[in-house]
């Protein structure tokens, strides 16, 4: 290999690592193709705990969840994050982001409606919240629910329904995380600071709209991994295959 494809593979590799995707738009999409260079990058994305997802028009960097050097534990997250206080946070910060995810990855219908719609906060938090209820009434005669899918859903459910019910804003106004719509909020940047969605109407009605990258993690990436199936069912009802547009 010569020293020209190290040097156009490195490039790839570290706008990958600097924008974590690459587009068809960029200079560097054509590049990675070349057959030396692709095998390069594939190279130090393994070297380094990361991996690529390749879609039609994008090319996506993924941290690897273990033996990875970007790894990003809970007191990383916590430093970088204010949002993340506690893992209690961490947990309920991971339900609603969970629970996004499966409103979005639900058939096509509801992937073209929240492109277009997208979810507000507020939608969020009541998706959020009939999900805690439901928990909360499974644990009242199932006490070990959520043992087997490794979740402490007492912690989780006790957490949230003891949280503020934001009233004018409030959580998202005034920045208070210890809020249901504050945590929400939080949750929501952290997909943000990704590039994973966009956050419209942020003085308003906030409300989230998936970006095309974040339905191709879900389909080359989350789809691959039992975990995220197993989550993605506790997370859906019955109730959810009638439940009414959830974009206000």
């Amino acid at each position: 290999m010569n020293a020209e494809n190290i040097k156009k593979a490195s490039a790839v590799y570290f706008t990958l690592l600097k924008n974590k995707v690459i587009d068809e738009n960029s200079e560097h999409f054509q590049t990675y193709f070349d057959p030396e260079v692709r095998q390069t990058v594939l190279l130090l994305a393994d070297e380094s705990g990361t991996y690529i997802i390749e879609s039609p028009k994008r090319i996506h960097l993924v941290v690897q969840p273990t033996g990875s050097v970007f790894a990003t534990n809970f007191t990383h997250l916590k430093e970088k994050h204010r949002q993340v206080e506690t893992k209690k946070h961490f947990h309920l910060i991971s339900v609603v982001i969970m629970s996004f995810l499966a409103a979005i990855d639900r058939n096509q219908a509801a992937k073209i409606r929240t492109k277009r719609e997208g979810i507000s906060y507020y939608a969020l938090e009541r998706q959020v919240n009939d999900l805690i209820l439901k928990w909360d009434s499974i644990l009242k005669a199932k006490p070990t629910f959520g043992d087997e899918e490794r979740i402490d859903m007492k912690d989780v459910v006790t957490t949230w329904k003891y949280m503020e019910v934001d009233t004018d804003d409030y959580g998202l106004k005034k920045g208070n995380r210890r809020t249901r719509i504050g945590l929400i909020a939080g949750a929501m940047r952290l997909l943000d600071t990704e590039g994973l969605i966009v956050i419209l109407d942020r003085d308003d009605i906030p409300k989230v709209i998936p970006k095309q990258e974040l339905f191709e993690r879900i389909e080359y990436l989350y789809h691959d991994y039992d975990r995220y199936e197993v989550l993605k069912k506790l997370m859906t009802t019955e109730e959810d295959q009638h439940a009414e547009n959830p974009s206000h």
